[in-house]
Parts: structure tokens; sequence; C-alpha cells
């Protein structure tokens, strides 16, 4: 009836509760699977619970990142170059000598 084998990351739809959620975390040593819901909630479900759950498997949502309360300018850009003067430029590495508010 449930998914067996939870795994991080993925997505699932309960269709008793008619909600999506990812697991987010799994507990080997308590036998435990943790899931965040879309509204930003956490969940927790024993492993016998998780197998008598009636789930199936789903994609993430596009709006999946709406439980961080990430706007889109906070969201991580993997796409965007960052510009090599930043890594390269060797004034970067000085370190200035004096520290404000101190004497010697």
């Amino acid at each position: 009836m449930g998914v067996q084998s939870p795994s991080i990351g993925a997505w699932y739809f309960d269709q008793e509760d008619q909600q999506v959620f990812e697991v987010v975390a799994l507990d080997d040593e308590q036998g435990t699977i943790e899931v965040q819901y879309l509204d930003g909630a956490i969940g927790e479900f024993d492993g016998e619970t998780w197998a008598q759950m009636p789930l199936v498997p789903a994609a993430a949502p596009e709006d999946s990142d709406v439980a961080y309360e990430l706007s889109q300018e906070d969201r991580w850009h993997d796409g965007e170059a960052v510009p090599a003067d930043n890594w390269t430029n060797p004034l970067h590495t000085i370190e200035p000598d004096l520290f404000p508010g101190y004497d010697d």
C-alpha cells in the first residue's frame, strides 16, 4: 500500500490527507521518517506507519520553495557566473595592519 523505501529529497502524495510532502530526513536508529509539507509544517512517521500510508511518488511542485519563504532574489542561482576578478585579485588577500578602536 505505502511506498516501502523513502529517500531524502523524494516527494510523495498522501492519498488519504490529499497533501504533498518531501522526505527531509531519515533516522535509521529511531526508525523514523521526517517530512516537510508545502506549508512548512514538519511531520514524522515511524516505519510501520509509513508502510501503511496510501502514498504515491510525486513530482516536486513548481512552488516547492514556498515553505522556506524565499523570495525570487533570495534563491540560489547556479546558472549565474561569479566574476573571476573576485577570486584572483591578489589585493583581496591583503589584511589591514590597523584595527579600528585599538591602540598599540
